[in-house]
């Protein structure tokens, strides 16, 4: 699952109506990104983080989008948590390579004070931090969203066979054929995205993958990944490499949400949290190489 610009594949000759689909589904995602992006200056969330505890008018996806962050940052009793903005933006996971840096390790500690969901208030379309150094990051669920949004704008103008793929997030609408599913294939974790372990069968089903891989810096020789521990501030430590779920399409938030959770709870926790949930499957491939799988998550292994 790859593509970090993302990028949508029909199953057949595309007709200039699915061409005009796809460039508006675009569209909506570079909209939408706009609106909740942390790093943009003009974007609700730069207005949040910026107001010091005062009201922000947004938008109302901006404000459905950080209530469906408040869910599951509580599900998980704040391992996963959309207010640890204060410390995700210390690290920088794009660092050209030999300029990377950690973060002052006093600094970080008082930026994990800071992280707790509960400080969000939202009335109507008005959202406010009620600690003012608190800061909102809903990377870990934004993508998902995003990839919900697109496909319910895409069905909308009748496309009834296609892939979503948004770098680690694909979601596929209907099959390839009305005979043939799609084949998603699951990636080996540090394997540059040349090898997979496995495929899925998919039909109106949507994938998520998250793995401590996926960015990560080298410091004096150590690296650290970008899964952060809302507790420390610190790359979580986990006996995972990758998760990846499985769903119905239109959960692709619910699962970009839980693999994250999964893989800072680990393998045993991680398995118990997803075998709890209906309707959601998925493959744990632990740093030993070991590959665990729900029992109904359909991985096909790798000739």
């Amino acid at each position: 699952m790859t593509g970090d610009q993302g990028e949508v594949k029909a199953a057949v000759d595309m007709s200039d109506e699915a061409n005009a689909a796809i460039n508006e589904a675009f569209g909506l995602c570079s909209d939408l990104e706009s609106k909740i992006s942390r790093t943009r200056k003009d974007s609700d969330i730069s207005r949040i983080n910026n107001a010091k505890g005062e009201w922000v008018d947004v938008n109302e996806d901006t404000r459905e989008l950080i209530q469906k962050g408040i869910e599951y940052s509580d599900s998980s009793d704040g391992s996963f948590d959309i207010t640890v903005g204060g410390v995700t933006e210390q690290w920088d996971f794009h660092a050209p390579e030999g300029e990377a840096k950690i973060p002052d390790a006093e600094s970080l500690a008082e930026a994990v004070k800071h992280i707790n969901y509960r400080n969000i208030a939202i009335e109507g379309n008005k959202v406010r931090l009620t600690d003012p150094e608190t800061k909102l990051d809903l990377g870990g669920i934004a993508k998902g969203w995003i990839g919900d949004r697109m496909t319910e704008l895409l069905e909308s103008k009748g496309v009834v066979s296609a892939v979503i793929n948004l770098g680690g997030n694909v979601i596929c609408i209907g099959g390839k054929t009305d005979e043939d599913d799609f084949a998603i294939g699951v990636e080996t974790p540090f394997s540059d995205r040349k090898e997979i372990i496995g495929k899925i069968d998919a039909r109106d089903k949507t994938l998520v993958t998250s793995g401590v891989y996926e960015r990560q810096i080298e410091v004096d020789g150590k690296k650290y990944h970008h899964i952060l521990d809302t507790k420390t501030g610190w790359p979580v430590e986990t006996d995972l490499d990758a998760v990846t779920l499985i769903a119905d399409k239109g959960h692709s938030a619910d699962i970009d949400a839980l693999s994250t959770t999964c893989l800072i709870l680990g393998a045993d926790e991680g398995m118990k949290l997803i075998e709890g949930q209906d309707g959601i499957e998925g493959v744990f491939v632990l740093s030993d190489g070991d590959i665990r799988t729900t029992s109904g998550a359909g991985l096909e292994a790798a000739q």
